[in-house]
């Protein structure tokens, strides 16, 4: 029994031993790799990589949103309740301004046109007779202009007959491009339903509001940029066309109206197109954006001081401006040319040490991209 107790009592100090053991080396090893070679002066201290804070270009622009529409846009519908004898056109189809697009059933404009013709020739034959006549003496020139008049009534009557057998033919206002139809050879329309939707699309209209502050800076003929979900970050340049000549008095914006040439027809009536109108360049501080945290209503980056003992992060509040590249435009808070943290900032604690990852060259390629990034949209 004593020998049994000895044995327990050996294997729980072993035991706690080993536990203890293992806590040490987990310890020890914490330790290492935190102060081990590579940082500056010592490195100990979160991993991060830098940026350097430069001057940048950046663009002052209104951004609003519009609807694109057709330079010129119809529903082709039927003033009479008739049927559809014909056909002349297919979905999708390009037309030019008077083409025949339906034919109506006209049955009684046919006959109408008949009656008419033949009562111009009966009044030209009853004319012509009786111009003869006077020529020889046999009638008197009051006869003649009665016939004349005569004559001259029918043929405008005859005009009548035509242009009612003529409007059941239903033709294209303008050229354009004709949407998706569902009439066939004997559809009923009724008065104000749709046949078919044309177009003008090889020019579209946008038409957007602009505050009223903006009316001193905006007229016609100032360029445009465009952006439609439906093709990512494809621009589409344009002018503005007109301005309207009333404000809103609920909402204190104008409509302006621009004009974008639209080759191949991409962009579609009815597409929210988001316009960027340029008012102008200027040159600021920028970080980039990874590297710029938001907190409530302010925002903050983390500047790498260097000391003797290594390098730490320093929280400083910043004045962000306009957002364009990937880059954010510091209003106040850096200097052109310093150290910021610009990835690794999920553990980094304000005035704690951290280590700078690669070597100067990296910096020196911060800087670069800093300095030769792209222009794009702003605020």
């Amino acid at each position: 029994m004593i020998k049994r107790h000895f044995f327990l009592i050996a294997a729980g100090v072993l035991l706690a031993l080993m536990v203890l053991a293992v806590v040490l080396r987990m310890a020890f090893a914490g330790d290492e790799k935190a102060g081990g070679p590579g940082g500056p002066g010592g490195g100990r201290g979160q991993t991060v990589s830098e940026a350097v804070v430069a001057q940048r270009p950046f663009s002052d622009q209104i951004r609003v949103l519009g609807v694109a529409r057709g330079r010129r846009s119809v529903n082709i519908t039927s003033s009479t309740s008739e049927l559809i004898t014909r056909v002349l056109f297919t979905d999708g189809q390009r037309v030019a301004a008077g083409t025949p697009l339906v034919q109506l059933q006209a049955r009684e404009e046919d006959a109408g046109v008949g009656e008419a013709r033949a009562q111009v020739d009966q009044a030209r034959s009853m004319y012509n007779r009786y111009k003869t006549l006077s020529d020889r003496g046999f009638a008197s020139p009051m006869m003649v202009e009665q016939y004349e008049t005569e004559l001259a009534t029918a043929q405008a009557a005859l005009a009548a007959a035509q242009a009612r057998q003529g409007d059941r033919t239903i033709r294209a206002p303008f050229a354009g491009v004709l949407g998706l139809s569902t009439v066939t050879a004997g559809t009923l329309v009724n008065p104000g339903g749709i046949i078919a939707t044309l177009d003008d699309i090889d020019v579209v209209r946008v038409d957007f509001p602009i505050p009223e502050r903006y009316l001193s800076v905006l007229r016609p003929g100032v360029p445009i940029t465009a952006t439609i979900d439906a093709y990512g970050d494809e621009t589409f340049n344009g002018r503005i066309a007109l301005i309207d000549t009333r404000v809103n008095e609920q909402t204190r914006s104008v409509t302006a109206r621009a004009e974008i040439p639209n080759p191949g027809g991409r962009i579609r009536p009815g597409m929210a197109v988001r316009v960027a109108v340029q008012q102008g360049q200027r040159t600021s501080v920028a970080a980039p954006e990874a590297a710029v945290q938001y907190e409530g209503e302010g925002a903050f980056v983390y500047r790498i001081a260097r000391g003797e003992n290594g390098s730490t992060a320093q929280r400083v509040e910043v004045e962000a401006g306009a957002v364009e590249g990937g880059f954010v435009e510091i209003l106040s808070g850096l200097n052109a040319g310093d150290r910021i943290v610009a990835s690794g900032l999920n553990r980094i604690q304000p005035n704690a040490p951290i280590r700078v990852a690669g070597a100067g060259g990296q910096r020196g390629g911060a800087r670069q991209g800093a300095a030769a990034a792209p222009q794009g949209a702003a605020r």
